[in-house]
């Protein structure tokens, strides 16, 4: 199995699925003779041509709106993002109209978008440049919402996402894109199920995106005080996977929810809620959430008092054996 970063096991994946349809294209600021602003379409544009690597105008709403007609005509469009905080100008497109095609059509049409987006800090990047904007498309009846969180899921995730015949809202954690794992020739799960990524006993601790390795560090040193957490990687984040949730927080009786987003009507919040109904009985504490602070992401050198670390994720696991 070969050993990728996750921006190049992107890139691989969207290859492959070149290869395979000819109605795949690729579109985006900078994409085609650049190879995007991460390098991730790096050699696409060479390989299959500029009709199929098109780079656009700096224009996200132009960018989703031109895809949405490609796809009514029965190509398979993935949309590059630059950053997260970019894709506000094309919000519109999305919620209204990607999102709602199908629905309003009665089910006859079908518009098989990939938006591709950067999300998430750590990288020192300045303003609008590392909002975690997830729970807008979460909220958006129509959309598939996916989180990649290491190689093997992205490599995997934007194959299945662009096999399907649903508008997919793919986020790629851009602090992630040099991290290094093999990558199988066979997908280990479905796009629309969780992974318990590390199991264990007294706590569920539930996670996605960059927070994953976080999520994992901090399980790792719980070990030091006898606790053994539970990390379950969400990956979908619409439709959310609550048979491998509830089966994880059923077994623990705790459960901890981390992202960078703010916690405020944050993914958390949701999760929460459904932990709460689902499990109620089995539940030793309330759910808890760990997440950004509810103010604008900060400029870069007060990004790392923002970000969730792994000293907050393990205050939130003590606070859960409190109760």
């Amino acid at each position: 199995m070969p050993v990728l970063t996750l921006s190049h096991a992107i890139n691989t994946g969207l290859r492959q699925a070149m290869e395979d349809d000819p109605k795949v294209v690729v579109m985006g600021q900078d994409v085609g003779r650049l190879g995007g602003v991460f390098r991730v379409t790096d050699g696409l544009q060479k390989d299959f041509g500029a009709d199929r690597v098109i780079d656009t105008p700096l224009a996200e709403a132009s960018i989703v709106g031109t895809a949405i007609g490609l796809a009514l005509r029965g190509y398979r469009p993935v949309c590059e993002i630059q950053f997260d905080g970019f894709v506000y100008p094309a919000f519109s497109q999305i919620v209204a109209q990607l999102a709602k095609l199908r629905a309003r059509s009665g089910g006859r049409l079908a518009v098989p978008v990939v938006v591709r987006i950067p999300v998430g800090g750590g990288i020192g990047a300045v303003e609008h440049h590392s909002e975690s904007n997830e729970a807008y498309f979460a909220h958006t009846a129509g959309l598939r919402v996916v989180c990649c969180s290491g190689p093997q899921d992205a490599h995997w995730m934007v194959r299945q996402a662009l096999a399907g015949d649903d508008p997919v809202i793919f986020y790629e954690p851009k602090r992630r894109y040099w991290s290094k794992a093999e990558v199988s020739d066979e997908p280990d799960l479905p796009l629309d199920r969780a992974r318990v990524v590390r199991p264990g006993r007294d706590v569920t601790l539930l996670t996605y995106g960059g927070m994953v390795a976080t999520c994992l560090q901090a399980a790792e040193a719980a070990t030091e005080d006898g606790r053994d957490i539970e990390v379950v990687d969400l990956r979908t984040l619409s439709p959310l996977d609550m048979d491998t949730i509830a089966r994880s927080v059923d077994k623990t009786g705790r459960c901890v929810v981390a992202h960078e987003a703010p916690t405020f009507a944050g993914l958390g919040a949701e999760v929460g809620a459904a932990v709460t109904e689902r499990c109620f009985y089995r539940l030793e504490a309330p759910v808890l959430r760990v997440g950004g602070f509810n103010t604008p992401y900060p400029p870069a050198k007060f990004e790392d008092r923002y970000l969730p670390d792994l000293d907050r994720v393990l205050d939130a696991v003590d606070r859960s054996f409190a109760w």
